[in-house]
């Protein structure tokens, strides 16, 4: 496996505060012409919520 498929299969974790809420993935400030369709994840109630489409786990700082 090349060091760039064994990237793209690494889970992307991205921390976020209660103030970027309500959480959607891709985040507002990424290009999405190129990403999937923006989903809503909710993370409130356990502080942590996984992407459907792309596996980032977002994990609630605050």
């Amino acid at each position: 496996m090349s060091t760039e498929a064994a990237h793209k299969t690494q889970q992307r974790e991205v921390r976020v505060s209660r103030e970027q809420l309500l959480l959607s993935c891709p985040l507002p400030e990424e290009e999405i012409w190129n990403l999937h369709p923006r989903v809503y994840l909710p993370i409130e109630k356990t502080g942590e919520a996984v992407c459907p489409y792309c596996g980032t786990r977002y994990i609630l700082t605050d």
